[in-house]
Formats: structure tokens, C-alpha cells, sequence
């Protein structure tokens, strides 16, 4: 039973993590990556397709995508959904591609992000104690119910709170990686 709790709290945690990671990858960082058109879906004849099934997507140069549709007849509608998309890069077509410059950054722009990162890694934060939570709710509960003795619980609130510490710790790093992408001009 204790080891379940831990266990749970800590897939939840990593699940946390890994999400914060795609996060972090959509922040662009004035170099070109695939996972920047993530989030983008295209209307794909009435249906909301993302565009990485409709599209191969490659990086010629540090700082160029480019977007290959398996179907060039939807060229027109990538090209609408990269300008009302929140990327800020105009897409340049030639018929059978898509080009996306990635513009360099200002160092006004990198410290805008900088702080975009600490405000999504904060937010990772939050969503780690707040399983902390459940799973002392969940441990106090099994004490309650005579499921483990006091000093099992004792034993297992330390054993969630390391796994949280650790949790944070990865979180820290994977923000310090991120802000110096960002930072390094």
C-alpha cells in the first residue's frame, strides 16, 4: 500500500515534468526546432488536423524549418494556419514547400522569454506540491483506516517528500538549461 502511494505520486510527478519539457520546447529560442509547430492544427477539410501529420517537417539550417506537405493541395491552408498561429513568423511558399525563418532575437526579446520560463517552470512547480499533497492526503487517509501504523506514515511522508524534492530539483535544472538556450546569443 505505502509503496503505491510513492509510486503513483511519482509517475504523476514525472508526467508533470515531461509536460513542462514540451512546454519549454515550443518557446522558441531563435533557433529553429521542430517542436515549435507543435500546437499548430490546420483545418484539413473541415476536420482540425495538427499539422505534423500533414506535413514532414525538417531543419535545413539553424534557423529555417521547413514543411513538406504530403498533400500539396493544402499548402494555402498551412500557410493560413502559420499566420494566425501566436509563432509571429510569416511563412514563405514556393508551391511544393514552406519555409519558416526564424528571426534572431533581440536581447530585450531573450529576457521577455527568460521570464516566460520562470513563470512556466513556476507553474511546474505548483503542479508538483499540489500532488505532494494528494499523496500525503492519501497516506494520512490509509493511517486513518488502520491500513499502515503512525510510524509507517511517518515513514512514508518523508519518502514523498524526497520524491517532491526531487521533482523540484529536476525542474530547476531543466529551467536553468532552458534560460541559458535562451540567454546564449
Amino acid at each position: 500500500m505505502t509503496n503505491t502511494i510513492v509510486t503513483t505520486a511519482q509517475d504523476r510527478m514525472k508526467n508533470s515534468i515531461d509536460s513542462l519539457q514540451r512546454e519549454f520546447g515550443s518557446i522558441r529560442a531563435g533557433r529553429a526546432n521542430a517542436s515549435l509547430l507543435d500546437r499548430i492544427t490546420v483545418d484539413y477539410y473541415g476536420a482540425p488536423t495538427p499539422l505534423n501529420q500533414l506535413a514532414g517537417i525538417s531543419v535545413p539550417e539553424a534557423r529555417v524549418l521547413l514543411i513538406t506537405p504530403f498533400d500539396k493541395t493544402v499548402i494555402k491552408d498551412i500557410e493560413a494556419a502559420l499566420n494566425a498561429s501566436d509563432l509571429g513568423i510569416n511563412p514563405q511558399s514556393d508551391g511544393n514547400v514552406i519555409r519558416l525563418v526564424i528571426p534572431a532575437l533581440t536581447e530585450e526579446r531573450r529576457k521577455e522569454l527568460a521570464k516566460e520560463v520562470k513563470k512556466t517552470a513556476e507553474g511546474g512547480k505548483v503542479a508538483i506540491r499540489n500532488i505532494r499533497k494528494d499523496a500525503m492526503n492519501d497516506a494520512k487517509k490509509s493511517e486513518k483506516a488502520k491500513e499502515i501504523t503512525e510510524d509507517e506514515l511517518k515513514t512514508l511522508e518523508k519518502d514523498i517528500q524526497k520524491v517532491t524534492d526531487d521533482a523540484v530539483k529536476e525542474i530547476d535544472q531543466h529551467t536553468a538549461n532552458k534560460e541559458e538556450e535562451l540567454l546564449t546569443v
